[in-house]
């Protein structure tokens, strides 16, 4: 079992207090579902926060997390909170692709990113958090803050060390703007379900993949069979939104609201933190029989495949107005921090 949250009693305590005098006898009780599995590292990580949730509150909000499927589908929550079949929900927001392609946008421009800390800037200080708001609003939901996985690893069976090296290459990838993408660095896009990545690897069906995370990817023995992995990866990395009704969220004191916010903001940098550290392990451990060779990809080579991917947000930003505001929103913060 992961490790959870540790705490500062200190300030745990007085913020306890502060909670329970200011909110009386008031319980608070939500559902929530994940859009992961119950077990998987990123589940476990939520958890902790609604384990945080409960101390800082004395008890007084608790929060069940469900995993993903346990009330509805997974791409059926935000219809379910909006409708109070569930309180909240903590999702990758390209879920609600079909909803407005600006939620696609926003939550994985493709090479947009090459750390978590960039994409949590863009949401807390450069305008995402607004458009956030903006969007879950008008389906009922409030966004309270913003998690990730992290950066993914890119899985090859081949030498990759930089876009030049895409050409021709058959990978795995989703279909839509990702696979877009990379058909527009060269690539051969194929679109395959994750459950077949390993054999489609191990067999030469693909040459490389869009999968997971490096610890993940070292986990189910993909770096053995695609012993060239991109880390840090250069394509994917994942919002991923905690949010609830709106009208419950209304109905909440300035200060548990206040904390909730607060322990979100926890949460997110102990997900990151963890995973980091996992994905270094794990780094560790293959490096250690010298049967894999990592590419590190330099700035200029991410910034190559940034400028491709640039096309395919145009072509995304046109088909809604708010896709197209989260297009130049997203292109003033690269532009103002010099990665555009």
């Amino acid at each position: 079992m992961m490790k959870r949250f540790l705490f500062n009693t200190a300030a745990t305590l007085v913020a306890v207090l502060g909670l329970a005098g200011a909110a009386g006898a008031q319980e608070y009780s939500f559902r929530f579902q994940s859009s992961d599995p119950a077990g998987n590292p990123n589940f476990e990580y939520q958890k902790g926060w609604t384990d945080l949730v409960a101390e800082r509150s004395g008890g007084k909000v608790k929060i069940e997390l469900l995993p993903v499927g346990s009330v509805v589908e997974y791409n059926e929550t935000l219809d379910a909170v909006a409708g109070g079949i569930l309180d909240g929900q903590i999702c990758d927001s390209s879920y609600w692709a079909g909803k407005d392609p600006a939620f696609g946008l926003i939550s994985n421009p493709v090479g947009a990113w090459s750390d978590p800390s960039q994409m949590i800037d863009f949401v807390e200080n450069g305008g995402g958090k607004e458009i956030m708001r903006e969007l879950l609003g008008s389906y009922g939901l409030h966004f309270i803050g913003v998690s990730t996985p992290g950066l993914e690893a890119f899985v090859s069976r081949v030498p990759l060390d930089g876009v030049d090296d895409l050409k021709g290459l058959k990978v795995r990838s989703p279909e839509g703007p990702i696979a877009n993408v990379f058909a527009a660095a060269g690539a051969a896009p194929v679109n395959l379900p994750a459950s077949e990545v390993y054999t489609s690897i191990d067999k030469g069906v693909v040459d490389a993949a869009d999968y997971s995370v490096f610890s993940v990817n070292q986990q189910q023995g993909l770096n053995k069979v695609a012993p060239h992995p991109v880390y840090p990866g250069f394509h994917s990395l994942p919002l991923v939104e905690v949010s609830m009704n709106q009208a419950k969220w209304d109905e909440l004191p300035d200060d548990i609201k206040k904390m909730l916010e607060e322990t979100v903001k926890e949460f997110q940098q102990t997900q990151i933190e963890g995973l980091k550290k996992a994905d270094q392990a794990a780094l560790e451990e293959a490096k250690a029989d010298g049967s894999i060779t990592v590419h590190d990809w330099p700035a200029e080579e991410r910034a190559k495949f940034r400028k491709i991917a640039v096309a395919e947000w145009e072509r995304v930003a046109k088909t809604s107005p708010m896709a197209q505001k989260v297009f130049d929103t997203l292109t003033a913060y690269l532009k103002e921090k010099g990665l555009l």
